[in-house]
């Protein structure tokens, strides 16, 4: 375990950093062992508190149908950054400002006052924003999702955003954890 209280505080950041990294490989590991061994997405994603979906877009090597090759297993890089910036603006309420990077589809089903509304009603059944989590990111095909744990305080989301190839946003929800 890691003495942050006795370690300079730079320093401590970057062992944590390391810490989290070796920690997600053993995961990685992990899930790849008990796959090998024959256990289901479902149960795998019941050990990690998520769905069977959720456990097989973090961890699943899909294979793209119309060729057999494997698909990307790559995140778009950058993504979970600006992702929490995408959320940072929204939780401060500069909406327009987080429309900046929306594909136009999102762009022109989400206007600012939309999102204003919906985050508005978002507070209304979970409280006021309290803090934010690590996020994941990870491939699901041609897109990247990044998750990122939201607390409240009457409850706890994950704001999801879905990046297309290019880097624009092609979707953002609100879910509540572990879905």
């Amino acid at each position: 375990m890691l003495d942050v209280v006795r370690t300079e505080p730079l320093p401590a950041v970057a062992m944590a950093r390391a810490e989290l990294e070796r920690s997600e490989q053993a995961l990685r590991d992990a899930v790849d062992h008990a796959r090998e061994r024959g256990h289901t997405w479902q149960e795998i994603g019941d050990v990690l508190g998520t769905t069977r979906q959720a456990a097989f877009q973090r961890f699943g090597r899909p294979v793209d149908p119309r060729t057999g090759a494997p698909m990307t297993g790559t995140a778009l890089p950058g993504a979970a950054d600006h992702a929490v910036e995408l959320l940072g603006d929204i939780i401060e309420g500069e909406y327009e400002k987080a429309r900046r990077d929306f594909d136009d589809k999102v762009r022109d089903g989400l206007s600012a006052t939309q999102l204003a509304a919906a985050w508005a009603q978002m507070a209304g059944m979970v409280g006021a924003y309290e803090s934010m989590g690590t996020p994941h990111a990870y491939p699901a095909g041609d897109y990247t999702i990044v998750d990122i744990p939201l607390s409240f305080e009457a409850g706890d989301l994950t704001g999801r955003v879905t990046y297309s190839t290019d880097g624009k946003v092609a979707g953002l929800h609100l879910i509540p954890r572990g879905k």
